[in-house]
């Protein structure tokens, strides 16, 4: 213990001053742009400087020692480990979808809040200690052992894999997403710019590596949270404690959204979206006729254009939209219909703020409150089954530890969650007071900048020349990100944001890539392939995984498939349906055995993939297919029940497990002996614990 305060003590000392030098360098950076220094530089100095930083911290962690590659020596400190989980979990959806989110759903953002807050209780008291008891390196481990051998093992690989390498892809979208704005690239070459942040640390040290460097990023990450968001509040309500004062700002927010919802210029341009939405179902109903009238439309304009000598500008948007006409029938319906329903959407005021599952009829409000609700469940339950977040309570020294480091995961993550719906009123504030109304000719410079990356379109669709709100479109990732600039606050506070989403992005990516290596190379490779493979080996063939994952999952995200919030949804759906019925039945009912797990895992990821792919627009899905409304991203309300059901039902229907695997239940659930935090485990259970992982 005294070794362990020691170690404790000096890695405060080594993160107090790592915390004090950073203040000193955003503050020089302020300093510098007071003299001159350009925006451009400002961005390239907070890119390279903190991926430096990281990069740093991952050559100085290096190991080849095999405890320290997969579970940091199992020796980190409750609060360490709290904000290792916490950059680990708050991961680009929760940095810059989040905000995003709230700002266009209002109220119904809050279930990202709520189940992503309360899933962590279900890891305290449902898993982490015991996990923690349990030992070994990774969730398949457990699965191995508790459900008796390799095939349980290679279901739960599976799962890890999948929902990791999905949660994956929205990293790396978020990283190419801020590198491309802020160091002025194109959207693909940014992704591997990031990418090659996020393989040092992983690749080097493994978790070792991983979990020092995510330390680093939380204190990056949080700071470059709050500081704009003070920083506003203090603008709007000269008050800089946003969670406190931002009631007041929605209040006149409320009122300014019913005076701007029925202004004649607003409802003309939602009447102009209106009809376009019907004239796309018009020709979409006409298919394959209409595709053709539109071609030959299209040909004669261009015509037109070139006999009259048009302008060139003129002559070069004819030729791009008839390039970009589909080329055949089923293309013109895909791609019409998704017009249509972007146009529909347009054509109606977004919902209020403050209210509560909006709708314009009984039945719009109910479907609302469902998919709230559903939203809640499968991020609690996703929350308490991710695997990368699971695994981080294999590094602490023991049981007790575990639990405190849930506590501290908990208090690091709520100062983030807490601010989150003050960022998205007050951003909203400044858009609907300051941009909105305003002439098209003197935008401000951020609109034209995000432009260029895909994030912000306008579109003048009454010929005005003023910005009507839905005339306006934003992507939702580009709230936060945009906000210093919207708010007209200095550039380095813009960057300070870019620096603080790449590393929320760079944490939870390389915990990510980790967690998919090691369940390839340790529970695929070394459990079930070859069991006699030495160290080296082993680290060989994880690092090798490790770059294989990390160049396809960027290849995937630079498809752009969809935002950042609805990807890491989805992961949530996969792992809450895959994992959380096993992991808790095997942990609190002796009777689920084998065949039952398998068939429960199964079972419940299988449902929830088919409904995603069943209703999202990516895989060809619509939600007319859907099953009492339910959105793609809570498809795992659909798989959990499942899985538990039919874990018992199997479970029941055929032989119960061996004595010897209802002794390892006893062993994880109760307090035997003050060893309990040890690696120690009783002699009775050390042969059947070897021959269930073999």
């Amino acid at each position: 213990m005294t070794t362990q305060s020691a170690f404790g003590r000096r890695l405060r000392r080594y993160y107090g001053w790592y915390t004090g030098s950073f203040l000193a360098f955003v503050g020089l950076l302020a300093i510098g742009e007071q003299f001159g220094m350009s925006p451009g530089v400002i961005g390239h100095v907070f890119l390279f400087a903190t991926i430096a930083i990281y990069a740093g911290i991952g050559v100085m962690s290096r190991t080849s020692d095999v405890s320290e590659y997969y579970v940091a020596g199992r020796r980190v400190p409750a609060v360490f480990n709290g904000m290792a989980t916490a950059a680990d979990w708050m991961s680009a959806a929760s940095y810059i979808g989040l905000a995003g989110t709230l700002y266009f759903s209002g109220f119904e953002g809050l279930a990202f809040v709520t189940g992503w807050t309360g899933g962590f209780v279900l890891v305290a008291l449902l898993l982490a200690p015991y996990l923690r008891k349990f030992g070994q390196y990774t969730i398949p481990d457990f699965l191995g052992a508790r459900y008796e051998g390799n095939v349980a093992r290679i279901v739960g690989l599976v799962a890890t894999v999948l929902a990791s390498f999905v949660y994956l892809v929205a990293q790396i979208y978020g990283v190419g997403l801020i590198t491309s704005r802020f160091v002025s690239v194109e959207f693909e070459i940014g992704l591997f710019v990031g990418l090659a942040g996020i393989l040092v640390c992983s690749f080097l040290g493994g978790m070792r590596a991983v979990t020092w460097t995510q330390v680093a990023q939380y204190v990056i990450l949080i700071v470059a949270y709050l500081a704009p968001v003070v920083i506003l509040s203090y603008k709007v309500t000269g008050i800089p404690v946003p969670p406190a004062v931002y009631g007041s700002v929605l209040d006149r927010l409320s009122a300014k959204e019913t005076e701007l919802f029925v202004e004649p210029r607003e409802i003309e341009v939602r009447e102009r979206f209106g009809q376009r939405a019907a004239d796309y179902e018009a020709k979409i109903a006409a298919l394959p006729d209409s595709l053709e009238e539109e071609r030959r439309s299209l040909i004669e304009r261009l015509n037109r254009l070139r006999i009259d000598n048009a302008a060139a500008r003129e002559i070069a948007h004819a030729e791009r939209a008839l390039r970009d006409l589909p080329k055949t029938p089923d293309q013109a319906r895909a791609t019409w219909e998704q017009a249509r329903v972007e146009a529909a959407g347009r054509s109606r005021p977004p919902p209020r703020h403050a209210e509560a599952h909006p709708g314009d009829t009984p039945e719009q409000k109910r479907v609302a409150r469902n998919n709230f609700l559903a939203l809640v469940f499968v991020l609690m339950i996703g929350t308490a089954a991710l695997p990368h977040v699971l695994v981080r309570y294999y590094t602490t020294p023991g049981v007790v530890e575990a639990r405190r480091s849930v506590f501290w995961s908990l208090f690091f993550i709520f100062l983030l969650y807490v601010t989150a719906p003050a960022y998205a009123v007050f951003a909203k504030w400044e858009v609907y007071n300051n941009l909105i109304g305003s002439s098209l000719s003197l935008l401000p410079n951020w609109v034209a900048s995000w432009g260029k990356v895909g994030m912000v379109a306008i579109e003048d669709i009454n010929g005005d020349g003023i910005l009507q709100l839905a005339e306006l479109r934003l992507n939702t990732d580009v709230i936060l990100l945009a906000t210093p600039e919207i708010a007209g606050l200095p550039y380095v506070v813009s960057g300070l944001v870019a620096a603080g989403g790449l590393a929320a992005a760079l944490s939870t990516a390389d915990g990510l890539l980790l967690t998919i290596s090691n369940a390839l190379s340790h529970d695929f490779y070394y459990k079930v392939v070859n069991p006699h493979a030495s160290t080296q080996r082993r680290l060989v063939i994880a690092k090798s995984q490790l770059l294989v994952v990390a160049v396809i999952a960027a290849w995937v995200a630079s498809m752009r498939p969809d935002n950042i919030l609805f990807m890491v949804g989805l992961a949530f759906s996969i792992a809450a349906a895959a994992f959380f019925p096993a992991l808790v039945l095997g942990i609190f009912w002796k009777r689920a055995n084998r065949p039952g797990a398998v068939t429960g895992m199964l079972a419940g990821l299988v449902v929830t993939l088919y409904y995603a792919v069943r209703t999202h627009p990516f895989f060809g899905g619509s939600m007319a297919q859907a099953w009492f409304d339910i959105n793609p991203i809570s498809a795992g309300v659909f798989g959990v029940p499942l899985g538990f059901a039919t874990i018992v039902l199997v479970s029941l229907l055929t032989r119960p497990p061996p004595p010897e695997i209802q002794d390892l239940v006893d062993y994880v659930r109760y307090p035997r002996l003050p060893a309990d935090d040890s690696e120690a485990q009783p002699d009775s259970l050390a042969a059947p614990r070897r021959r269930t992982q073999s």
